[in-house]
């Protein structure tokens, strides 16, 4: 399974489009900050499914949750948009949360520093930074997840 992450597109859209265009995702991640863009690029997409988050400036009148935890190919993902875990000062109450909730895979954005790596334990951890400049590429394949920031 191939899944695309964005994050904090603030309505630059084009490097979403040509992700998706390029890998062809079965599924497609975004991390909110603007949660609308995720919507607009859906519609013209109908058939992939989308998984969105709002982020901090999403506004407060949002239905969605602002943190979501979804399996896809057997493996256990926590979303976030990351502003409600503190990240921009450290990534403790994240990876706390993941590890309690027993997520194989933590996403957030928030911080518009791109990383990707997997912990002790086997914990991926990514944040794909803002969708203007990099996205987030997972790939779940016989039970083996691989994670990578890829630049838009």
């Amino acid at each position: 399974m191939k899944i695309l992450v964005f994050s904090d597109s603030h309505r630059s859209l084009s490097g979403m489009y040509a992700a998706i265009s390029r890998h062809q995702p079965q599924q497609v991640i975004h991390l909110g900050d603007m949660i609308r863009d995720a919507e607009e690029v859906a519609e013209h997409y109908p058939q992939l499914p989308f998984c969105m988050v709002p982020g901090n400036c999403d506004g407060w009148m949002i239905s969605v949750p602002v943190k979501k935890q979804i399996t896809l190919a057997g493996k256990s993902i926590l979303l976030s948009h990351g502003h409600r875990w503190g990240v921009k000062s450290g990534y403790d109450a994240a990876i706390a949360d993941a590890r309690a909730v027993g997520a194989d895979i933590l996403l957030f954005g928030h911080t518009h520093h791109a990383v990707c790596e997997q912990l002790e334990g086997g914990l991926w951890m990514m944040n794909p930074g803002p969708s203007r400049s990099s996205y987030g590429l997972i790939e779940i394949e016989n039970g083996t997840v691989n994670c990578a920031i890829l630049q838009s």
